[in-house]
């Protein structure tokens, strides 16, 4: 991924309503969800929705299929995976495993 790409990428979650899109989205994995359910499910007019879908499937992080009359969003996995490479790639000079999450035990050894 390029720097301008993973720019586009964060924007495209750096406003409230596209990263609940966002992360209802990962919750339903490949199943997917149409418009208007999403519209629905987080109160969001359908006219600002279908903007903040187009902005998320432009920068690469959702999928829009055709059905008929159906389009149904689903997260591009290759996308967030390109994302997360970018951001973690220099990780702690070369050491990615310090960057992975610190699990409970660790944080009550550590304090």
């Amino acid at each position: 991924m390029e720097l301008n790409d993973a720019v586009s990428a964060l924007g495209s979650l750096a406003q409230p309503a596209r990263l609940k899109v966002f992360r209802l989205l990962v919750k339903t994995g490949v199943e997917g969800m149409c418009a208007g359910e999403l519209s629905r499910q987080l109160d969001v007019p359908k006219p600002t929705m279908s903007f903040h879908l187009k902005e998320l499937t432009n920068a690469g992080m959702i999928s829009a299929e055709r059905d008929g009359r159906t389009i149904t969003y689903t997260i591009r996995k290759e996308g967030i995976q390109q994302l997360m490479t970018f951001l973690t790639e220099d990780c702690c000079q070369g050491r990615p495993e310090l960057c992975l999450p610190v699990s409970d035990d660790e944080k009550q050894c550590c304090n």
